[in-house]
């Protein structure tokens, strides 16, 4: 087996069982592009993006057992999205890091949503988790009612991110729930993903805190520059 192949259709032995190496692999690509949008890199979305696409043949074709009879087509289809935002998350992030004046490598500042702008996320929601159940159902998905909410929930954090919102790591937390909770019980052995998932936890609440402080000392700082700069005035 070449390294393309084994890439395409490898496996990893452990103990009596094995992983997918595709499964692996978009993984690992996820959880660096989650490390990485945790310091605001414009390099998380393109890695994201690899990771995306492998993790969307893994549950679409026969990465894994019997995924011919039922797919997840809740999990593949949140990699379409995924796919769809991260290059508008690449161009905006890019976009926003050379509007900056400092050098540091963060690419965006965070702040928390308005309150219009978390009301349309929960309606827009809303909307996708009714949509994304319907549709999952009709095509014969496993489990449409949580994988509806994985899309619809991976939807509302990627769009967050993309837009700096720190609401959108609360999120993950909540698909991040679910997902373990739906492949524990899946007929699917994803192994990787479900450890993943547990992995990916640490960093989704290690992030949202990080965000948090992130965003709390941008709002000091607008909030110190009119003072100082009214200040500066009355001295002079």
């Amino acid at each position: 087996m070449d390294l393309l192949e084994w890439l395409v259709a490898g496996t990893i032995p452990v103990g009596s069982s094995f992983l997918s190496v595709p499964e692996v692999l978009g993984n690992v690509f996820g959880l660096a592009s989650a490390i990485l949008g945790m310091r605001r890199w414009v390099l998380a979305w393109p890695i994201g993006l690899l990771g995306n696409t492998l993790l969307f043949f893994v549950f679409t074709t026969g990465s894994i057992a019997d995924v011919a009879d039922q797919p997840l087509w809740g999990q593949a289809g949140r990699q379409v999205f995924f796919a769809a935002v991260s290059l508008y998350g690449w161009w905006r992030w890019t976009r926003e890091r050379g509007k900056k004046v400092t050098n540091d490598s963060a690419a965006i500042e965070p702040r928390w949503a308005t309150w219009s702008e978390r009301a349309v996320l929960v309606g827009v929601g809303a909307v996708a988790y009714g949509l994304t159940w319907a549709v999952l159902a009709q095509i014969g998905s496993w489990s449409p009612p949580t994988e509806a909410w994985i899309v619809a929930g991976s939807m509302l954090a990627t769009w967050g991110m993309a837009r700096g919102w720190v609401e959108f790591w609360l999120v993950w937390m909540l698909v991040d729930l679910v997902g373990v909770i739906s492949l524990v019980r899946s007929p699917y052995p994803a192994h990787a993903t479900v450890g993943m998932y547990l992995f990916y936890a640490f960093f989704v609440v290690l992030g949202f805190f990080v965000w948090w402080r992130a965003a709390r000392t941008s709002a000091s700082d607008d909030a110190d520059g009119p003072a100082a700069q009214v200040t500066a005035e009355v001295s002079a």
